[in-house]
């Protein structure tokens, strides 16, 4: 490791365990949104109340209720009939991905496109597990897609931080050294300041832990799953082999493949572009 990314990753873990380091906030419209769905007295007009604030996420929903992936039998031409359709969990989950790619923006060149690109992984891993956990699980497809979405969100603060230190910009390398090595526990530290579900906090960690083996299929094997399936065959992951990793044996799925899995690449584009 170079002495600077060394010394970078020193200063975050230190500022992680002083509570000192700035962690992102959710956007106003995420936290309305899950912030009404929490209580037990919500109804859906309050919710839609909500969300109509923000023309571009309701947008959003509608194209989500009407596209194949949710298979509607009429179509849905306003947010109330979106709303009800979802349910109001399904909803908020929903909201709160989309809203969050507002957050992944910088003021310079250089991060600005690393966001862009930590974003891009994200919308295609939450794609794949959208797709993954509808067709091999009993889990909740817009938790799991929720979990694709933020499986990278402690890279958020280490890119902000960079954008404040000119040595680290300036030096690609150690900032993406310092990104592999310390995102995953920034990461669950966010989500846990964010008061998301349990069965999602510690999904940056975990989906990066290929000998785990949960007593039953959970969201971080999903997202692991997603993950390694959406890598291109140069990346350094791509060499594992599936048949040892616990997550595939949960999912039932093998590298080989039985036919089954290239009958989704179509519904996983769909849901990536519908996310992207």
């Amino acid at each position: 490791m170079t002495d600077l990314a060394q010394r970078v990753q020193d200063e975050l873990i230190q500022a992680i365990e002083k509570d000192q380091l700035v962690l992102p906030t959710l956007p106003e419209v995420a936290l309305r949104v899950r912030e009404a769905a929490e209580d037990p007295d919500v109804n859906i007009a309050h919710l839609v109340r909500e969300i109509s604030n923000d023309a571009a996420l309701s947008a959003r929903l509608i194209k989500v209720v009407n596209s194949p992936l949710l298979r509607t039998r009429q179509e849905i031409t306003d947010l109330s009939m979106a709303v009800n359709r979802m349910g109001i969990t399904y909803t908020a989950n929903l909201a709160t991905g989309l809203a969050m790619a507002q957050m992944f923006q910088a003021t310079s060149d250089v991060i600005d496109r690393k966001m862009r690109e930590v974003w891009g992984r994200s919308t295609e891993v939450a794609g794949i597990s959208h797709v993954l956990c509808r067709h091999y699980t009993k889990l909740k497809p817009d938790q799991a897609t929720l979990a694709g979405l933020v499986h990278q969100i402690g890279v958020l603060p280490i890119l902000s931080y960079a954008e404040e230190n000119d040595q680290l910009l300036a030096d690609p390398a150690s900032l993406d050294l310092v990104i592999e090595r310390i995102h995953p526990i920034i990461g669950d530290r966010i989500l846990e300041a964010w008061d998301f579900p349990v069965p999602l906090r510690h999904v940056p960690t975990q989906h990066l832990d290929f000998n785990r083996n949960s007593p039953t299929v959970d969201y971080a094997d999903v997202v692991q799953v997603a993950m390694l399936q959406s890598l291109s065959s140069e990346h350094p992951l791509a060499q594992l082999d599936w048949n040892t990793i616990p997550a595939f044996a949960k999912l039932g799925i093998s590298q080989d493949g039985d036919g089954e899995e290239e009958d989704l690449s179509a519904e996983m584009e769909a849901a990536m572009a519908l996310l992207g």
